[in-house]
């Protein structure tokens, strides 16, 4: 007969509230225990060793007692439901999962198609699809002007093959954005700003991470791509962070 700890066993923490969406949530800090048997109405795979591996993963990091249990958060069982979820629903890797911790806000529904062109679009290694322009001007109703000016400034930076001029998913996705932006009278030129800040970026991570990149071991470039990713999301995140930092100051709030 196995023997529950206090870490393990479920009876320590508070009967777990009703989530908008239906989903079990909890009021206070949980056991690992109780966590497991939280998630096990939606998840029958669940397990405290699956949950203790995530956390050797680094995607989870739960407080610690001084006697070493675990304390699970709120955060903490929303953020191990989403990657749960992005396992079961989307079958991504752990390595996708993590970048899309660090760059998404995992508390909302993800989507499904338009989700997964997104997630190619922002990812490193992905291989994108391209598009001629007309494809690109009728997804992002946008028009060829309007492309014209963001090529002027380097926003997009499309490439020539068969005689034919074609972009790929990732200019999609800068053009909508884009787009979004110029509803409030930011122009190309004003986006000079986000240009050279992605150049300064990607400058510094190919510091960190160039050598590794041009290795003649694959595993040391699959690694390089994999920290590559990894990194990229964390920038991503520090950036919205400050940025979210100094907007507030603006406000005065």
């Amino acid at each position: 007969m196995a023997v529950l700890t206090n870490e393990t066993q479920g009876t320590r923490a508070e009967a777990p509230a009703e989530a908008p969406d239906g989903a079990p949530r909890p009021r206070k800090a949980l056991t690992i225990g109780a966590v497991a048997k939280v998630l096990s109405a939606e998840f029958d795979d669940i397990s405290i060793s699956k949950i203790r591996y995530l956390e050797d993963q680094k995607l989870l990091s739960p407080r610690r007692t001084a006697g070493g249990y675990r304390l699970y958060s709120q955060n903490d069982v929303d953020r191990l439901r989403a990657i749960l979820r992005m396992q079961r629903d989307e079958f991504l890797p752990l390595r996708v999962i993590r970048q899309e911790l660090a760059t998404g806000d995992f508390t909302k529904p993800r989507g499904t198609d338009a989700g997964g062109t997104t997630r190619r679009a922002m990812s490193v290694e992905a291989n994108v699809g391209a598009v001629t322009q007309a494809d690109l001007l009728d997804q992002a109703g946008v028009t060829e002007a309007f492309v014209r000016e963001l090529q002027e400034f380097g926003i997009v930076q499309p490439e020539r093959r068969d005689g034919r001029v074609v972009f790929d998913e990732t200019d999609v996705e800068i053009v909508r954005a884009a787009a979004e932006l110029s509803r409030f009278g930011v122009g190309g030129r004003n986006l000079r700003v986000f240009r050279s800040s992605a150049d300064r970026e990607a400058a510094l991570l190919e510091q960190i991470v160039g050598a590794s990149l041009r290795s003649r071991s694959q595993a040391r470039r699959r690694e390089a791509v994999e920290n590559l990713e990894s990194l990229a999301g964390i920038c991503g995140h520090l950036k919205h962070l400050m940025l979210v930092r100094d907007l507030r100051r603006l406000t005065g709030e």
